[in-house]
Order: C-alpha cells, then sequence, then structure tokens
C-alpha cells in the first residue's frame, strides 16, 4: 500500500486524456511517485545541510531536481518566503495557491528605469611574463611603482627590498608581492655599497666580478635596474656613481646565466643619460666626463648587439635618441660627442654613412664656432677627434682602394669634400691624405 493516493494518479492520467486506468497501474505508479519525491527530498536535504541550514527552501529542490538531472520548477526561485493562499472547490477540498502579491501600475510606470547592464566580456592579459609586470593599461604602470611610498623595518633595512618582500612596516600595500630571502637583501645590499665605496678598489673589482659572473640573481636584476636608475637620476654631479652604476650595468648584461631581456628598456634610458646628458659629474675633469660617455657607449653598443633578436625595435629606437641628440644644436658639445660614438657604437658604419655624413656640413659650422670659442674648445676638440674616428671607421669596413686610384687629395677632390661635408673636416682629411676615406665618402 502505497502513501500516495492513488486517486491523483487516476487524476493525472484523465488530465492527459487517459481514462479506465487499471487499478494496479495506479498503484504502482503510486508507490514509483512516493519513492521519487522521497528521492528528491533526500537531495535537498543534502543540500541545506552543505548550506549550514535549517530550514528548506525552494533553492534546494532546485538544486536537488538539477543534481538529479531533473528539469527544475520555474517561478518559485525568490529571496522572500512565499505566501501561500487557501480556497474552497466545495466540502472538504482546498485548494492551496501561492499569493501573488499586487502591484499598482502607476507606480510602476513612474518608477524610474534601471540601469542599462553592461556588456558581458572576456580579455585575457599577462599578469607577468618572466617576474615582470608587461606595460600595459590592466597592470600598474612605472610612475605608479615609484610613488608608492614605502617605509622598512629596522635603522638599516633596505625600504625598497623590504616593502617588496612583504618584510617592512608599509605605507602602502605593494600590488605584487615579491619574496627575497634574507640571503639576497643581504647580497643586494652587500653588492651596492662595494659598488659604491670609494676606499677600496679590491672591494669593487671582487663586487664587479660577482655581479658579472654569480648564477642565481635573477630575482635581484629588477632592483639592480632601479637602483642603476635612482642613482644616475639622483647623482648627475657625481661622476664617480655614474660610471660606477655603468659598471654595474655592464656586469648585468655581461651574465650569461640571467635573463635580463624584459629590463633592457628600463635600463637603456638610465645608460642614455650618461650617454647624451647635458652635464655630467659637475665639477669634475673633462677627461672623466668623456670617460663615462665611453663607457656608455661601449655599454650601448653590448646592448644591441646582444638584445636585438629580441627585441626588433631597439637598434632603430636607440639610433634615433642618439641621431636627435646629435642634430640638436642647443645642446652641449659634450653630448654630441656621446651621440656620435653612441650611433657609431649601436649601428657601425653604416648608420655613419646613411645618417651622419648627410648633416656634417652643417654641423661643422657648429664645431667651427666651437673652437673659436676658448670655453667650448676642449669639448669641441673632442667632438672632431669623435667624427674623423667614426669616418674612419667606415675605411676600415671596407677593402683598399683598388689600382687606378690617386696617391693623394687632389685640389678637386679636397674641393667636393668641402661641398659634402664642410671645410673643417674636409682639411682634416685632405691633411692627412686620407684617400680612401675622401673616396667613400664621396660615394655616400
Amino acid at each position: 500500500m502505497s502513501v500516495w493516493n492513488p486517486d491523483n494518479i487516476r487524476d493525472v492520467a484523465e488530465s492527459v486524456g487517459i481514462t479506465n486506468l487499471n487499478h494496479d497501474v495506479t498503484e504502482n505508479l503510486a508507490r514509483d511517485v512516493e519513492y521519487r519525491v522521497a528521492q528528491v527530498l533526500e537531495e535537498a536535504l543534502k543540500c541545506m545541510r552543505h548550506g549550514k541550514r535549517t530550514l528548506l527552501t525552494t533553492s534546494d529542490i532546485s538544486h536537488a531536481l538539477r543534481n538529479l538531472d531533473v528539469e527544475p520548477l520555474y517561478g518559485y526561485e525568490s529571496l522572500r518566503p512565499l505566501r501561500f493562499g487557501e480556497a474552497s472547490l466545495g466540502p472538504g477540498q482546498p485548494l492551496f495557491y501561492v499569493e501573488d502579491e499586487e502591484v499598482d501600475f502607476e507606480k510602476l510606470i513612474n518608477a524610474p528605469l534601471p540601469k542599462v547592464p553592461r556588456e558581458v566580456t572576456f580579455t585575457g592579459h599577462w599578469l607577468a611574463v618572466e617576474g615582470v609586470q608587461p606595460s600595459i593599461p590592466q597592470n600598474p604602470t612605472a610612475a605608479d611603482s615609484r610613488n608608492l611610498e614605502l617605509v622598512s623595518k629596522g635603522p638599516n633595512a633596505n625600504s625598497t627590498l623590504a616593502a617588496m618582500s612583504g618584510t617592512g612596516d608599509v605605507a602602502v600595500k605593494p600590488t605584487v608581492k615579491h619574496v627575497l630571502s634574507k640571503e639576497l637583501q643581504l647580497y643586494f645590499e652587500k653588492v651596492c655599497s662595494a659598488f659604491l665605496d670609494e676606499t677600496s678598489e679590491e672591494y669593487r673589482t671582487s663586487a664587479y666580478a660577482s655581479l658579472r659572473d654569480d648564477p642565481g640573481l635573477h630575482q635581484l636584476v629588477p632592483y639592480f635596474v632601479q637602483f642603476i636608475a635612482e642613482k644616475v637620476t639622483h647623482s648627475l654631479k657625481d661622476i664617480f656613481v655614474l660610471t660606477q652604476v655603468m659598471h654595474m650595468a655592464e656586469a648585468l648584461v655581461q651574465n650569461t646565466s640571467l635573463y635580463v631581456d624584459p629590463y633592457i628598456a628600463s635600463l637603456v634610458p638610465s645608460i642614455l643619460t650618461c650617454l647624451v646628458g647635458r652635464q655630467l659629474g659637475g665639477a669634475s675633469e673633462l677627461s672623466e666626463q668623456f670617460a663615462l660617455r665611453d663607457l656608455a657607449a661601449s655599454l650601448l653598443g653590448l646592448i644591441a648587439k646582444k638584445f636585438s633578436h629580441s627585441s626588433h625595435m631597439l637598434k632603430p629606437r636607440l639610433v634615433r635618441s642618439c641621431l636627435k641628440s646629435f642634430l640638436d644644436p642647443s645642446k652641449p658639445f659634450g653630448a654630441h660627442y656621446g651621440a656620435v660614438i653612441g650611433l657609431q657604437a649601436v649601428g657601425g658604419a653604416e648608420v655613419i654613412r646613411v645618417l651622419v655624413i648627410p648633416n656634417l656640413k652643417d654641423y661643422s659650422k657648429l664645431l667651427g664656432d666651437g673652437l673659436d670659442d676658448t670655453a667650448r674648445r676642449p669639448a669641441a676638440e673632442r667632438v672632431l677627434s669623435a667624427l674623423l674616428g667614426v669616418l674612419a671607421s667606415m675605411r676600415d669596413a671596407h677593402p683598399a682602394l683598388t689600382n687606378g686610384h690617386s696617391n693623394t687629395v687632389s685640389d678637386e677632390m679636397r674641393a667636393t669634400l668641402t661641398e659634402k661635408i664642410g671645410g673643417l673636416l674636409a682639411s682634416k682629411i685632405a691633411d692627412a691624405n686620407e684617400v680612401q676615406l675622401a673616396h667613400l665618402i664621396l660615394q655616400s
């Protein structure tokens, strides 16, 4: 005997057009309905217990039906409790129904329209590549990172390292928590202090060798790059500090165990500053200033040669920056010197032939004015020597002249050369009897 009334089965069957249903069939269907209802209730009770509730809701029934692969009942999902009303169809025949909420049409029509929901879209982006955040709108910019005011614990703690490692007492939480071991933090501080130690050259040399050869420094690369940028920014009048941070950058680039490609874009501005900066070293000796520019040019050439395969726009951008400084007459001759040797270091003889030689005639006038000025004469002479040196690199890059050419620079060639590159440089080349160089300049 089933608890479920067989008459309900018979009523449902008549509603769909099935009459004279056998009594045994109604009994079996009633028992099956009883089993199915119990199954749904057991599954709904599981959902209720997982929700840590003691009241069974319509959402539990819906989840149970979904778990049993049965289409759920629609219209009963509500955050408010359902109100059931009772109606009578006759004596002993109550009918229960869900009371519908009465809605005032006037209030509904005059109510403000809801905001139009945004269209659902999905995009993907790299949060970090090799531990470095790409410069995209979804990620914080370098300017945001620089504006973070980080305070470290202890009198001798490094603020940047402590904050990024999550061990410091920071005023603003960093966007990305970068964990560094105590050993790496100590190594970073020791190496930075060693590079800036003016009293012990042996200490600086050992730090340079360690930074160039140690294979386990990948986590510290962004901190070294940031340290270099900060020192260049705040120590433009200290030639020793600028020289040492360039040596630090050189050691990082030469370390074959480090993957420095993602950090080149952040490292190059500091090198360009030491190459074509207006005032470097303050009142230091002129030879020290130009030695710093030579070091920066060689480092820039090394970067262009080593990392141009990973960034196809690296060389064009470096050449464009150097050429812009070379063609700016408002910059001092020190910046022009750095731009000339930088162009030669990055692009070689071909860049000199294509970009420098066509502008030498106009620049020759500016250089002549500098040689006539007593205050600017030493720097102008350096630029003149640099120009002659990069022009000579064209000669070294080409084979010797074949027979049939004159062994001396004729007056006609001198006049043509003067028209091409200006009288100052033309006279220097003619006086040195650089026949092959003169032919190469005229052919360019």
